[in-house]
């Protein structure tokens, strides 16, 4: 099949976990004897090459702009799609579904994976929240098919819309990196050390684990891999608070190796966000074997299940250091913890799966035959 890719900054993987999810399901399909095209931003990607692990690139330009640049290349992206006579186009995040209807005019079958539920993001004025609660409304009728990856926004359209969701996990393949110049370059030892990676947004709640750090006494240091745009305010004001502690480490962005290398060596992983549907940075930690805190979040609780400890996210801080200190003093509470996510992982969040399901439900909105290869999935619900 010919398949595209809409709504996301493109590949190579560089910002958050859309792109990631686009990076390991399409090279998957390649390998499986489909062509895949990835729509990229032209001011994000700086990859200079036309293909990628097999995947044909088309880059376009966009308003580099808070409110503008993501909607606007899906509006670019989706006109260019007319032109390809895509079997499937796959768009990602809720906001894009007001486009997900021009690639039908040529009867390419759209699907919409909606994400989580972006209005509760802080960073988003009343206007631009109830732009996105229509987009949610609209993802129910424009799209071919739309789907998420968590059970809980599964459950809130069919509370909220009367209309449900397939379900499709995200997965987590991570690569095991042993000690070496990234934790050199940030003055870090394997085990000796809390990690958080995400935006440094303020729905992500960066700032409780700096609060809940600096009340901790330990020796571990306390690593916060991330950035974001248009919120310089806030990630000063996370830095400001950090100021006179030396064990808390600010990274920036870090992909890749060094990513995996941070992962690779950590001792507890701390996902401190508040709004979203399954965070990749947190499988990706399971995947490595950390021990991992969450916000106690409906989508975070789900992903965890019991492999995973929880903290009261209206207390913050407060209730994150008590959690810390638990396990910090209980090094064979934390060894336990360890492998229960690893087995979590293995036992439902793979990409192999992830694309089986995904190439089943190609075929079956293309209205084509099923490969034998995934004939077993067919009477499995999505």
């Amino acid at each position: 099949m010919r398949i595209a890719f809409l709504g996301t900054r493109g590949i190579p993987a560089s910002y958050s976990g859309f792109e990631t999810c686009v990076e390991q399901l399409g090279q998957r399909l390649v390998q499986r004897g489909h062509q895949v095209t990835v729509y990229c931003r032209s001011h994000h990607i700086t990859y200079k090459g036309t293909h990628y692990k097999g995947m044909r690139l088309v880059k376009l330009p966009t308003i580099p702009n808070k409110y503008l640049d993501t909607i606007v290349h899906t509006f670019i992206s989706s006109l260019h799609a007319l032109t390809q006579r895509y079997d499937v186009a796959l768009y990602f995040i809720a906001g894009n579904s007001p486009v997900t209807w021009i690639p039908r005019l040529v009867r390419t079958k759209t699907i919409l994976n909606v994400d989580g539920l972006d209005w509760k993001r802080e960073k988003w004025p009343a206007l631009a929240k109830r732009y996105i609660q229509l987009a949610e409304y609209l993802a129910t009728r424009l799209p071919t098919v739309y789907l998420t990856d968590s059970r809980v926004v599964q459950n809130y359209y069919r509370e909220r819309f009367g209309s449900e969701p397939l379900y499709i996990p995200y997965g987590s393949e991570v690569e095991i990196v042993h000690p070496g110049e990234t934790l050199a370059r940030f003055g870090l030892e394997p085990g000796k050390y809390v990690l958080f990676v995400g935006r440094l947004v303020p729905e992500n709640c960066a700032h409780h684990l700096v609060e809940a750090f600096r009340g901790l006494d330990t020796d571990l240091k306390c690593v916060i891999v991330g950035d974001a745009p248009y919120v310089a305010d806030y990630i000063a004001s996370l830095k400001a608070s950090a100021q006179g502690d030396p064990r808390i480490v600010f990274t920036g962005y870090v992909f890749g190796k060094g990513y995996y290398e941070l992962g690779s060596n950590a001792y507890i992983f701390v996902e401190t966000s508040g709004v979203g549907g399954t965070h990749p940075a947190l499988l990706e930690a399971m995947a490595f074997g950390n021990c991992v805190v969450v916000h106690n979040t409906p989508e975070n609780l789900e992903t965890v299940g019991d492999a995973g400890w929880s903290y009261d996210g209206k207390v913050g801080a407060t209730d994150l250091r008590w959690v810390l200190q638990q396990l910090l003093s209980n090094p064979e509470v934390v060894e336990n913890y360890r492998y229960l996510a690893r087995q979590r992982v293995q036992a439902y969040y793979t990409w192999e799966a992830v694309t089986d399901a995904y190439e089943q439900l190609f075929y079956q909105v293309c209205g084509k035959p099923i490969p034998d290869r995934l004939k077993q999935l067919q009477d499995q619900k999505v």
